[in-house]
């Protein structure tokens, strides 16, 4: 055992609480600064300032957003494998560090080939490692309370995505955009690297304790997987952990694949072309700008009430409900033509998109265990970022073909309606049968 997992231990015995608190406290650190550092939304303060100062174009600089998210697809199988052997803590220390460096190096660009090289690696660590390594970290920890703290995660999310680039904005004015990149790079390293480092262990049992320790009781969630698992005591949670090739046998797991991959397809569809649909519709744009901020605020409490139903409702019937509330408030958003009905329906959207989030990283972890869950995780990521970069794209082309987002909106609505039908057949698998044993070559005299 090393010093660090050593003090680790002795920490972990010191405290009067479960030392999974500390995992996913850590998680809010890095949501206040690695994981806010190559968002969307604080890329968005830098458009203005950058593209004037330097000349660029803004389809030029957007740019770099969609080839990191291709990047990502391509590397999270990768980075699930990596979680699973050295554990979430090294990956997000390293993934700050790199984060890190990148923020620094962009207040020094002074070519678009500069920019590229620099975000679109930064942009490929956002979508892959930071988005699988954070709810990872929290489900290999948690258990019965594994809503909750995956609720506090996303809580933590939708806070730093409000202040940071809030804050971003009053150094730009103040001083200028290179400033404003070098601060994100210091505010990484403080709280991004050495904390991730230290104190995140891969699993409760490499530190000698109990995953999530709680008394057991009835549990109307885990009704459904101990039915499909054939468990008959309803009153005890038993993990069950699938190796990757069990899981793939799963219908469950290409079910889930498929909706992961739809509903992120609507959520960044709907979420990058909502302003300008109320642009287009005659909003004033101060007006129209509203919806955006409603969009985001909406997520922090969904993350609450759809983890408080987590316990009590089994997972697909929630996935069926979150995927319903986001379809009803986009086809709300078509018709949507002054600003009340405006911001009723960005609420709506983001109200259902936060149960989305939360429900898609807390359904892998219930259906197929922790010891594999990275691994797992990193093959479904690859649909599900796949599906984030695709919609804006459609949204895009049908807008410019039809001249209107009515057709484009009422697309994500049926998508994701499906989906949510869909998940429904997306029963908890049965207990993995063992994997079929390797044939050995046979030796011949």
């Amino acid at each position: 055992m090393t010093n660090v997992a050593v003090w680790r231990t002795r920490l972990s015995h010191a405290l009067p609480f479960y030392y999974g608190w500390v995992v996913a406290g850590n998680s809010v650190a890095l949501s206040l600064s690695t994981r806010t550092v190559m968002a969307v939304a604080t890329l968005s303060v830098f458009v203005v300032p950058m593209t004037q100062s330097m000349g660029w174009s803004v389809g030029m600089f957007s740019g770099a957003v969609s080839l990191g998210g291709l990047a990502a697809v391509f590397v999270s199988p990768i980075v699930g494998r990596w979680l699973d052997r050295y554990g979430a803590g090294v990956i997000l220390g390293a993934g700050s560090f790199a984060t890190g460096a990148i923020a620094v190096g962009l207040a020094f660009v002074a070519h678009p080939l500069g920019f590229y090289l620099l975000y679109v690696p930064g942009r490929m660590i956002f979508s892959g490692p930071l988005e699988m390594g954070l709810p990872t970290a929290i489900s290999n920890w948690f258990i019965r309370r594994r809503p909750v703290g995956l609720a506090v995660d996303h809580i933590a999310k939708g806070a730093g995505l409000a202040i940071v680039p809030w804050a971003m904005q009053l150094i730009i004015t103040g001083y200028d955009w290179r400033t404003a990149w070098i601060t994100l790079g210091i505010l990484t390293f403080a709280l991004g690297v050495v904390p991730s480092l230290l104190l995140v262990a891969r699993r409760p049992e490499d530190m000698g304790l109990e995953p999530d320790p709680a008394p057991a009781r009835e549990d109307s969630a885990n009704k459904d997987a101990e039915a499909a698992r054939g468990s008959v005591n309803s009153g005890s949670f038993a993990e069950i952990d699938f190796t990757v090739g069990q899981a793939l046998r799963t219908r469950a797991f290409w079910i889930l694949a498929v909706f992961s991959g739809a509903a992120m397809m609507a959520q960044a569809g709907l979420s990058l072309h909502q302003v300008s649909h109320y642009i287009s519709q005659g909003i004033d744009p101060r007006f129209a700008a509203i919806s955006a901020s409603t969009f985001a605020l909406a997520q922090m409490p969904a993350g609450l009430f759809w983890a408080a139903l987590a316990r009590r409702m089994p997972i697909r019937y929630l996935m069926t409900g979150s995927s319903l509330v986001v379809a009803l408030a986009a086809v709300s958003t078509v018709r949507s033509d002054w600003v009340l009905p405006e911001i009723i329906s960005a609420a709506g959207i983001g109200f259902g998109v936060g149960g989305l989030h939360l429900l898609i990283r807390l359904v892998w972890a219930d259906y197929y265990g922790r010891q594999n869950l990275g691994t797992i995780r990193g093959l479904t990521m690859s649909v599900q970022v796949g599906g984030q970069a695709l919609g804006p794209v459609i949204a895009g082309f049908m807008f410019d073909y039809f001249d209107s987002y009515r057709i484009p909106f009422t697309f994500f609505a049926v998508a994701v309606f499906m989906a949510g039908i869909m998940a429904l057949a997306a029963k908890p698998p049965r207990t993995p049968l063992p994997e079929p044993p390797k044939e050995s070559a046979s030796v011949s005299g």
